[in-house]
Parts: C-alpha cells; structure tokens; sequence
C-alpha cells in the first residue's frame, strides 16, 4: 500500500500523484463485453468485445460458471474465440467479457514438488500454491548477444548420455523415438539422477494413465522433490495442450531468472504440433507439409528458443518428438531437429534386445559435444563409437558366420570389444553414475581395447 510521509516535500508528493495517476489510467471502470454469435468446430465466434489478439476472455455459459477462452483471430468484424474448457452451455446469446490482459502462470518456490494443470493450478490436492509473482506464457527468448556461451557439462547421471553424447548448461537436446521404446523411463531417470538445480517437466497429451504412472514410477518421490510437473492429457481441448508447453517453458524461465540451472523435459513437442494443428485448422490455416498448418512451424522455433542461458542461470531443454512409424525424418522430426542442439535417437531394436536405455549412439549427436569434454575424453568416445561403427557395418557377416577371424584386425578388435562395449551402454532403471565415474569408465574401457 502506498503510504505519503509526514511533511513531504514537494518532490516526494509530485512522485506519489503520478504514480497514483499511472494506476487510475491503467484501470478500467467499465466492462467490455461481446456476444457469442455462432459456434463452428473448436471455435466461438462473437460480436465484440473490443479486443487485442491473445487477450484472455470469459465466456458465461447458461448452465454453470464462466469458460476461459482465448482471442485467436478476427473474421469479418467478429472475434474468433477458443476456449480452455467444455464449450457445453454455451450458445448465441451468451455474455463474452474481455479481461485486459493475456495470460499468466503464477511462480515462485512453492511450484517445487508439486503437480499443476496447463494454467499453473494445482491438481495434486495439496492446497494452494504461494506464489512470488507471474510470468506471462509468451515471451521472447532471451537476447542472443546476452546469452552466454555453453562451457560447462551437465550431469544427466545416464552413462550412454554423459561419456558418448555430453551435453552443457544451457544445450537444447531432442530425444527422438517411436511409442512404448522407453522415452518416459529415460526421462524419469534424468530427473532423479541429474545434477540440475530444478526440473520442470511438461506432460502435454499423454493418457491420463500414464500421468500417475510417472509421477509414481518413473519419477519418484526423490525426483518429484525437486520438480514442477504440469499436466494437459490428450483429452484436453487443443488450445489447454498448447498452453501447458508454454506455462511449462514460463515456470523454466522463472526458475531460470532466479539463478537456478533448470532441466526443462518437454513430452512430446509432436503433441505440442498436433494440438497447433488443430487450431490453425480451426481458425481457417491452410494445411501445409502432411497436414501441418504453416503456424506449427512457425510455433516452434518459438517455443525452443525460449530455453538455453542467460545472464543469470540456464535451462537446458529435452524435448522428446515421438516419430510416426519410426521416420525420422517426417515433417515435425525434421524441423525440431534443426533448431536443437543434438538429438538422441532410441531404438526399437535394441529395446528389442533388452538393451535400455535403448539410446542407437551412432545415429544420435551432440553439437557441443567438442566444447564441453576434456581431450582424452573425446579420444575415447571417439574410439569407441569408431569400433561400434565397424561391428554395426559388419554385423550381418559375423551373425551368419561368413566373417572369418585374422581376415581384419579392426574387424577382430570390435568383435573382442563389443561384449564390453555393451555392457557399459546399459544401465538399470534405479542405477546412476557421477559424470567423473562415468568419464573413468569409459577411459578403462579405452584401456581394455588396448589391451586387446
């Protein structure tokens, strides 16, 4: 509350009147309101209110308490509207009303641990959250010149990720697979394992089964503790989809700005595309490439750039894009992959053979990589992805047995070391490893090679 001193001076009331005088000109002393004219698809059309594109707008139905909804465009004079809610109730007739302003997530240190809807609004039953303030869902990504470079590694406590494909404060990786290869279970043991201050993790169109199995399994109480999950299940309207990405990506900022290195763990950006695709079509989007409206492509770029460093702290984005049919090179594959920093391909064929995490090294990178890890380091990784290299390219004449042994010491060498090679590869589910011990590993792994 704004409090005038005793005797003030002619300075300090100037000071007060026009700070009073700022607050009475940004407040509105009437209503705008608007009326729901037509209902097409996913999309309200209404006559007024006056209105800004984004503006947050709520719509009262005749059977129960107001829908949130979203300014999304403007046709012939009316105002295209998508709701964050059930649209039953409402009809032609029914009161829009303009709220000023777009939408906010509210933040602060009591996200920690908790379990929230697409808005920020806890559904995990454990009262209210405190907040320290809001962060609005749109923002611009931070000033390229104010970034600051990525040198130092992050411990994702994955051996695979740590000693083959090192990734930095700040580095945006795509995990890119195809559905049931372990995307969910590799997320959940970064979040328990890694050394990052905070994890925000982004569940945007999953079964509602699969939620409590994360939070259960996957994630754990130990992981939970130092998470922020939000949560829009596939049953969610399109636009509530959209949003949980970018109230996600808010709360990362949030965290971020509070000098926090964040892991932000998005699942799934192709989720995140198929409900952009949804309202570009809703709105009148011509389709594009398989569908995609032009706005999915230019959403995303968008949305992945708002992670990364800053003058303060860092959030390091993993973005899982689940590939249709295995393609990895289908449209939203495709794009993700060149705005990130690397990717990491899971197969199905090493799930196949049991082998998890099923992370295929060899069609997988990381662009940092040569920045982040010490010299031998890099010798290593290089020799031992070298050696998976040649087994994998010989791989169809030794299993049938036409290879025959002393034809090629290279081949020879990556017979030998292909057991251990493995074996290292692998890692349990409850099983985490510091970066040093894994760096250590994969230096006595070098070591057995040159024994052999």
């Amino acid at each position: 509350m704004d409090t005038v001193p005793n005797n003030p001076s002619p300075v300090s009331r100037d000071f007060v009147a026009d700070r009073y005088k700022r607050k009475v000109q940004k407040t509105e002393t009437f209503k705008r309101l608007g009326q729901v004219q037509k209902v097409v698809g996913l999309t309200l059309e209404a006559i007024g209110p006056p209105t800004f594109l984004s503006e947050a707008c709520v719509i009262q139905p005749s059977v129960r308490g107001g829908v949130l909804a979203e300014v999304v465009g403007f046709r012939e004079g009316k105002v295209i509207l998508l709701p964050l809610g059930e649209m039953e109730g409402i009809g032609p007739g029914s009161e829009v009303q303009a709220l000023g302003r777009t939408l906010e997530v509210p933040v602060g240190s009591g996200l920690l641990g908790r379990v929230v809807d697409a808005l920020g609004a806890p559904m995990d039953g454990k009262g209210p959250i405190q907040r320290a303030g809001v962060y609005p869902l749109v923002a611009d990504p931070p000033n390229p010149l104010e970034r600051s470079r990525i040198k130092e590694p992050l411990t994702l406590g994955i051996k695979a990720l740590d000693a083959m494909l090192t990734c930095g404060k700040g580095q945006r990786l795509g995990i890119f697979a195809g559905s049931g290869v372990g995307k969910s279970t590799l997320l959940g043991m970064i979040a328990r394992n890694t050394s990052a201050d905070v994890n925000v993790i982004a569940l945007i169109g999953e079964r509602g089964r699969e939620v409590r199995d994360f939070l259960e399994k996957d994630l754990g109480p130990e992981g939970l503790a130092r998470s922020v999950v939000v949560v829009a299940t596939s049953d969610r309207p399109a636009l509530v989809r959209i949003k949980g990405a970018l109230t996600a990506t808010a709360i990362a900022e949030y965290f971020r700005d509070q000098g926090k290195d964040v892991i932000l763990m998005m699942d799934s950006v192709t989720r995140f595309a198929l409900a952009q695709r949804e309202v570009g079509l809703a709105t009148g989007e011509p389709p594009a490439t398989r569908g995609y409206t032009p706005s999915v492509f230019a959403m995303l770029p968008r949305l992945l750039e708002r992670s990364g460093t800053s003058r303060k702290g860092s959030v390091t984005g993993l973005y899982t894009v689940l590939v249709e049919g295995d393609d990895m090179n289908e449209p939203i594959a495709d794009a993700v992959r060149g705005i990130l920093d690397g990717h990491i391909v899971l197969s199905r064929s090493l799930a196949h053979e049991n082998h998890y995490p099923a992370i295929d090294i060899l069609a997988s990178v990381s662009r940092l990589m040569n920045e982040l890890a010490s010299e031998e380091h890099k010798q290593a990784a290089a020799r031992i992805r070298e050696l998976m290299a040649i087994y994998k390219t010989n791989e169809d004449l030794i299993n049938i047995g036409a290879y025959v042994s002393g034809s090629n010491p290279r081949i020879d060498l990556a017979i030998k070391m292909h057991p251990h090679i493995m074996s290292f590869l692998r890692q349990e589910v409850r099983e985490s490893s510091s970066f040093e011990n894994t760096v250590a590993e994969l230096l006595s792994l070098q070591a057995k090679e040159d024994e052999e």
